[in-house]
């Protein structure tokens, strides 16, 4: 039996709900073995393992908020899911469309993320502002443990 509309929106909306609990280990387990997630100006990721320790490095305290859903079923009986919204994380907020391959696992009959692709939807302007404010937020964290690093240094004293 083949895999349904609901069935694949449910898997995406794990996704979405697991991502935005910071539960990094369920959002990745969400992925076929080989699953890849490929991330705005990053290369691939491949496989749930290597997805958990991406995002549990570089996703901390993002809030994904999709707004808009389209699925599509190919030939192969894959659906793609498109989602339309937004990420916001601590200095920043920006809209993202992601592209989901959703498929069932031959073996299990579980449905699977086979890809999802993230990409940004930005003017250059914000594309600039994005490094300006990630930059500024690095700055500041860099400064704040030096700060520490004195004070401990004279706590040690």
């Amino acid at each position: 039996m083949g895999m349904s509309k609901a069935d694949a929106r449910d898997l995406i909306e794990q996704y979405f709900k697991s991502f935005n609990q910071g539960d990094f280990e369920q959002t990745a387990s969400l992925f076929a073995q080989a699953g890849q997630l490929t991330p705005p100006f990053e290369g691939m990721v491949i496989g749930p393992e290597t997805i958990f320790h991406y995002l549990q490095k570089k996703a901390e305290n993002m809030e994904a908020m999709p707004t808009q859903w389209t699925l599509h079923l190919d030939e192969s009986g894959q659906w793609r899911v498109d989602v339309a919204g937004k990420v916001k994380a601590i200095v920043f907020q920006v809209n993202v469309t992601w592209q989901f391959t959703v498929t069932q696992n031959s073996v299990t009959e579980n449905q699977e993320i086979e890809a999802a692709q993230i990409k940004l939807v930005a003017s250059p302007q914000e594309l600039l502002n994005l490094k300006s404010a990630k930059e500024d937020s690095e700055k500041t964290i860099a400064e704040n443990a030096a700060v520490e690093g004195r004070v401990a240094e004279k706590e040690a004293a």
